[in-house]
């Protein structure tokens, strides 16, 4: 089950990390993110530098972590799993893109006020969903002898989910969600088949 940086076995590593998120997440809340620095989120997290680069090489990793473990969350939250046995699995990660960027909009509004660093979310989502499908490739290797590298297919696969979702929660009039998620299934169905193989597709239609 996918699971945010912040899920770790050690209590000590877990409190750290959500020490240094939580501060970065309320730092923001008053100031662009390129204002922040290393210094202000240790002093908010009341941790030292050194402890936070044991964990983050730098405040984008944070950053990367902060967002990809939300979206983490609400994947655990709904018990989805994309397992790499079908296409169709990926359904339910589509849906949750669509929820979390919506959720984004209507919480707090950090990451949607500071547009300015908007790359770097969208950046830390689409990892986030490759990592997703690239754990279920990844337990999923019968018969995929001389198929293509599964960590190039999520690569290819999320950014063309993020991509279209996206663009989906930019639009005016947009379409619900559900309706979305089929079309953009639809589209990523060929991708996602080069690493499972052209039977999974037949069955997922």
């Amino acid at each position: 089950m996918p699971i945010s940086d912040c899920d770790v076995r050690d209590p000590r590593i877990r409190r750290t990390r959500q020490l240094l998120q939580g501060a970065l997440k309320q730092l923001m809340e008053k100031k662009g993110f390129d204002e922040v620095s290393v210094q202000d989120i240790t002093e908010a997290a009341t941790v030292n530098r050194a402890t936070f680069y044991d964990h983050y090489t730098d405040k984008f990793a944070l950053l990367d972590a902060m967002v990809g473990g939300g979206f983490h969350k609400l994947l655990h939250e709904r018990a989805v799993r994309f397992d790499g046995s079908c296409p169709s699995a990926a359904s339910a990660v589509i849906l949750a893109t669509c929820d979390y960027l919506t959720q984004m909009e209507t919480g707090d509004g950090t990451c949607q006020r500071q547009s300015a660093f908007q790359p770097l979310v969208d950046a830390a989502i689409t990892r986030a969903i490759g990592r997703v499908l690239s754990d279920g490739f990844a337990g999923s290797e019968d018969g995929l002898k001389g198929k293509p590298d599964g960590k190039i297919i999520a690569a290819a696969a999320s950014w063309a989910i993020y991509g279209a979702v996206k663009e989906w929660f930019g639009s005016v009039n947009r379409v619900p969600a559900e309706e979305m998620v089929e079309m953009v299934l639809e589209l990523v169905l060929p991708v996602l088949s080069a690493r499972v193989g052209s039977s999974a597709v037949a069955l997922s239609s």
